[in-house]
């Protein structure tokens, strides 16, 4: 009786093959290709936005340069500093630069507001209930995002003219108490269709009414949203110099874009190096708000449905 080998037989490699009874040994790579390809991968796009930094980072260095040697030299790296472009910049105007800040963070809070609160309802109205014209009031809505600002200013210059508004916030801020900026109304209405409609009904068969439902269950829920809408509502205002041109002709109640036009004079030398400091100055905000709201603003872009 012959003994079996016990011995264990190694099996081939997945990754071998046999061919006519003689292994084939795969390739083998090269272990630097592909760190090689990342580290090239990761120096372009370094450099893609060292170019698109460029502007601003030049802009930055502008301001702590002398004037008269802003437009001579486009390195950016300087050669002395003047911290004082700042100082005097804050003061170079009729009234400190913080003045015109405040006018522009008064405006920008009346906005976030007013979009924030109508935008919403108008979106669950949209998304939830059901009345007369529904589909049509929604594309009336949509095609309005495509109409121009420059259709509407002149009627909107006129009735407010009219009303007396003209040199006070109140055209900047009222508009968006009713529901004017149609992209934040589709974006929410996107939102609130993404939320399960089992939620309204269990709601509703615990007796509770549309306002219930949208304050305590839709709005909770529609934060990312919300955060989205108050980012770019901030922005779009903060940077706004047409409407702002168009309804503040007092100095005393400029904002930061319309200060920031002040300090060009077509009768005498423009002093760039102050402008370009309070420029970096009014960016501080935007910085700011972009740094801690980031993580809003793409869950909020995300989750509206807008591919």
């Amino acid at each position: 009786m012959t003994k079996i080998d016990d011995a264990p037989v190694s099996a081939p490699l997945a990754t071998e093959t046999i061919v006519t009874g003689r292994r084939a040994v795969p390739r083998r790579r090269s272990p630097f290709r592909k760190p090689l390809a990342s580290v090239i991968r990761h120096g372009l796009l370094i450099l893609l936005a060292v170019g698109m930094l460029y502007p601003v980072i030049w802009m930055v260095v502008s301001s702590l340069r002398p004037n008269d040697e802003i437009f001579r030299d486009p390195s950016i790296i300087p050669d002395s500093f003047e911290i004082s472009n700042y100082t005097d910049g804050w003061t170079a105007l009729a009234a400190p630069f913080g003045a015109y800040m405040w006018n522009s963070a008064v405006i920008v809070l009346g906005c976030i507001i007013g979009n924030l609160v109508s935008c919403s309802m108008a979106a669950y109205a949209f998304a939830r209930l059901h009345f007369s014209g529904k589909r049509f009031w929604f594309a009336v809505m949509l095609l309005s995002i495509m109409l121009p600002i420059h259709v509407i200013i002149v009627p909107q210059y006129v009735l407010f003219s009219q009303l007396g508004w003209v040199n006070t916030f109140l055209p900047l801020i009222v508009p968006k108490l009713l529901a004017t900026d149609a992209f934040f109304i589709f974006l929410m209405v996107q939102f609130i269709r993404g939320i399960p409609k089992e939620l309204d009904e269990a709601a509703r068969i615990d007796g509770a009414g549309h306002p219930r439902i949208f304050l305590q269950i839709i709005l909770p829920l529609m934060v990312p949203a919300l955060a989205t809408t108050a980012i770019f509502t901030f922005i779009w205002t903060w940077n706004d110099f047409f409407s702002q041109l168009i309804f503040l002709t007092k100095p005393e109640l400029y904002t930061v874009p319309l200060a920031l036009r002040s300090f060009e004079d077509a009768q005498s030398s423009t002093n760039y190096a102050q402008m370009f400091a309070m420029s970096v100055v009014s960016l501080i905000p935007i910085f700011l708000i972009f740094l801690f709201g980031q993580r809003f603003l793409i869950k909020g872009i995300a989750t509206t449905g807008i591919k």
